[in-house]
């Protein structure tokens, strides 16, 4: 995917135990890093062997990110980073009338809450050496509001406004403050659009490009993101989506 652009750097990544997450540790490790994850289960065996096969480390925190404390636990954990990548994320499905306020408060915990703390956490040191990457995944709910995914919504609006205001205060200080914002991804997050014939076929018409992406297709923008090629893009949301926001 990559080559060794990133040779010597250290990566934190969130959520990588499977889909765009895993995908995304691959492809740092591809690219040279040495990668951290953090996520309630453990690294997959493929991933294990790809670190062993590049040589690289593959270490793995375990942390609940509904959780403030244990956020804070695995950041002291970890420490100092190079790049940061904010991938973790759930969504829960309710019509809006009947969507539980315990539901929308997780959401916007996981989803919001814990990236502005990993953000702070992990940014703090890089704002004070002069250098860092953080990329946070948005999403098209940034720009739309869907169906059914009030605080999925709600939540990723948050984030596209966060990665802004970051980029505002630490642009000058040499850390890069981006997003990525896949469009329609077959991953376990999609499950129920995946399952629903009508809408699949609805959705599938409507990307130019055709299909769907494949969490490889997100791991290469994330990555790049994180190289010295962006290094003076700040601030920005970069849809990878087929063309749908096009269309």
């Amino acid at each position: 995917m990559f080559d060794s652009t990133l040779l010597g750097r250290t990566a934190v990544v969130t959520g990588a135990s499977r889909g765009i997450g895993e995908a995304i540790a691959a492809a740092l490790l591809r690219s040279g890093a040495d990668v951290t994850t953090l996520q309630r289960g453990p690294n997959s065996d493929a991933l294990h062997a790809l670190a062993r096969e590049l040589g690289r480390s593959l270490a793995h925190v375990t942390v609940d990110f509904a959780d403030a404390g244990s956020v804070g636990a695995a950041i002291d954990e970890v420490g100092d980073t190079d790049i940061l990548v904010n991938n973790a994320g759930t969504q829960i499905r309710h019509d809006a009338v009947d969507f539980p306020l315990t539901d929308f408060e997780r959401v916007l915990a996981v989803n919001v809450n814990a990236v502005f703390q990993l953000s702070q956490g992990f940014g703090a040191p890089m704002v004070a050496r002069g250098s860092g990457k953080i990329v946070t995944l948005a999403s098209l709910l940034t720009f739309q509001g869907g169906m059914r995914v009030p605080a999925y919504a709600a939540s990723k609006g948050a984030v596209g406004q966060l990665v802004k205001a970051l980029s505002n205060e630490w642009a000058a200080h040499g850390v890069n403050v981006n997003a990525v914002a896949p469009g329609y991804v077959a991953t376990d997050m999609n499950e129920a659009l995946l399952a629903d014939p009508q809408r699949f076929k609805q959705l599938s018409e409507r990307i130019p490009a055709g299909r769907w992406a494949i969490p490889e297709d997100i791991a290469s923008a994330v990555v790049f993101l994180c190289t010295p090629y962006a290094d003076y893009i700040h601030g920005a949301v970069l849809p990878v989506d087929g063309g749908w926001l096009a269309r």
